[in-house]
């Protein structure tokens, strides 16, 4: 497998391969920031977004205050997740021309294309050049993934958090016993980053310990039990600064994890039992309560709306984890990956906690099962180059339908990537009667901007003495704030003027006029009515949580 890091492409210029993947790589991430930037504008507010804001204000308010401005501490649950995405883009939305929310889209997109960098980086370090641009591909052209970097305050920077942690610890067993600054500075910043992310962030822990285990054991039986320790002391010893340093990083995004040492804890605790009213989701066309889920819910999931491409790829990988050839190294560092790729899911399917959103709360997985399709990738052209150098097109054809595949639908779809279900699933069409698709009502901004124009295409005012009022069935403030100042929302469908409903199960049906219809492949992601006139009872389909 250490031949992978030169070039699996049978060609008399192999360096210029490696340049011209390395070319490519800076290529795509290029043509994606410069995609993000033209288009993050037309990424609306999930449900989450405003109170998210609100929190970004109270922390930056806390430190403003040197800490004697404490509400943030107590406020909502938020207070047990760290803030950093938020604060960064309320310090951002200072500075530049962008509403507030805005601001959020486009930071989201920054850290996303930061998270892509990352993996391209661990990929190429793990597999080559050209793992290293399949990686990037994969990850770039992973609808759940990209759709979420922009909206996705929690989930999306937890996901770029985790894999520079797991750059580091890649880092870290190719160094061992004597990491570099670099890879201490590293190892810091991502666990810092992780835990002052999500609590979860501790479960890097556990790929290590038991990722190192092939290492340990060569190490063992090469140095003895005397040297092996005297090594690992030395290794805990050297990292303690970064740890230190991660801690800091930690306390500044996350203030709460640090004021008591048993915060997190005490966190952990929390999120491990469901902390809310228990609602109900389609899922596998049934309606089932959240903390029911069955455990066939997360690989269900990630089987229909992760690319095909990146399936077959992350089946092929457990072909190269037995190998005894594998140095021992290689070894801890494939195990390590193949955990933080599948470790979460498993422990979730054990322990059945409540499950709802879809995959939002796993796409932390996505970038390390990308590294390791892209690896996969490499391995494979490599076989091929040594074994049946004729087949390495039709390999390398096929993994370039796959990847246009995933961007036809992505552009297909635009910007509700993060609905994306693959063939397999027969795309959104095939799963908008058994599975929920936009679950943070995203399209509500779409559908605001279409009534806006149509009520001034029209040339209509609101009754005298009152603005108009929209019924929504969906995030209310996310589609005030996507209304603006000329409307008045709420649930009271009788004295509404308009009845504005997403695509989705628990939305109601109305025998009213349409004035607007948002559609993706067919299918419905939102509606307003014209329900002036007319007695509407309720919005909702089945009876509120």
């Amino acid at each position: 497998m250490t031949s992978i890091t030169t070039s699996a492409i049978d060609t008399p210029l192999r360096r210029s391969v490696e340049r011209t993947c390395d070319d490519l790589a800076m290529l795509v991430l290029a043509a994606v920031a410069v995609v993000a930037g033209l288009t993050f504008r037309d990424y609306g507010l999930g449900w989450d977004d405003y109170t998210h804001a609100e929190y970004a204000d109270l922390l930056l308010r806390m430190f403003g205050s040197g800490f004697k401005d404490t509400a943030a501490l107590s406020f909502a649950n938020l207070y047990m997740y760290g803030g950093g995405f938020d604060m960064v883009a309320a310090l951002l939305h200072k500075i530049i021309p962008l509403e507030l929310f805005e601001t959020r889209r486009l930071v989201g997109a920054i850290v996303g294309v930061v998270g892509l960098a990352v993996t391209w980086r661990l990929g190429r370090r793990i597999g080559g050049p050209l793992a290293g641009l399949a990686s990037l591909l994969l990850l770039a052209l992973c609808p759940i993934f990209y759709g979420h970097m922009f909206m996705n305050p929690k989930d999306a920077p937890f996901a770029v958090a985790m894999i520079i942690l797991m750059l580091g610890l890649v880092r870290l067993a190719e160094e061992y016993p004597k990491p570099s600054p670099r890879t201490i500075l590293i190892v810091g910043l991502g666990a810092g980053l992780s835990l002052g992310c999500r609590v979860l962030g501790g479960l890097a822990l556990v790929y290590a310990v038991l990722g190192f285990v092939p290492l340990f054991l060569e190490e063992l039986r090469s140095e003895g039990l005397r040297e092996s320790v005297r090594r690992f002391a030395h290794v805990v010893y050297v990292l303690l600064p970064g740890l230190a340093f991660g801690y800091l990083v930690m306390g500044l995004i996350w203030p709460w994890s640090i004021m008591e040492p048993g915060n997190p804890f005490e966190a952990l605790t929390y999120f491990s039992h469901f902390f809310e009213k228990p609602w109900k989701e389609m899922f596998d066309g049934a309606i089932v309560s959240v903390p029911d889920m069955p455990w066939s819910y997360l690989p269900t999931l990630f089987a229909l709306q992760l690319p095909e491409v990146m399936l077959v790829l992350m089946v092929s990988t457990f072909a190269m984890l037995p190998r005894s050839e594998v140095p021992a190294r290689r070894k801890t560092i494939m195990l390590m990956l193949t955990l933080a790729a599948t470790l979460p899911l498993a422990i979730a399917m054990v322990k059945r906690p409540a499950l709802y959103n879809g995959i939002r709360h796993f796409v932390f997985v996505i970038p390390p099962m990308a590294v390791l399709g892209g690896v996969a990738f490499a391995w494979a052209m490599e076989r091929l180059r040594a074994n049946h150098r004729t087949w390495q097109p039709v390999v390398l054809a096929t993994f370039c339908f796959g990847l246009a595949l995933s961007l036809a639908e992505m552009i297909r779809l635009h910007p509700y990537q993060y609905t994306h279900f693959n063939h397999i699933a027969g795309t959104v069409r095939g799963a908008d009667d058994r599975f929920m698709l936009d679950y943070w009502g995203l399209a509500l901004k779409q559908a605001s901007d279409e009534l806006r124009e149509q009520i001034v295409e029209r040339q209509e005012v609101p009754p005298t003495n009152r603005k108009w009022k929209v019924a929504v069935c969906g995030p209310q403030r996310p589609a005030q704030v996507a209304l603006g100042p000329d409307f008045t929302i709420g649930w009271d469908s009788n004295a509404a003027d308009f009845a504005m409903t997403l695509g989705e199960f628990y939305c109601k049906g109305l025998t009213a006029p349409v004035m607007v219809e948002i559609k993706r492949d067919d299918v419905v992601f939102a509606r307003v009515y014209d329900i002036r006139g007319r007695s509407i009872s309720s919005l909702l389909s089945i009876p509120a949580p």
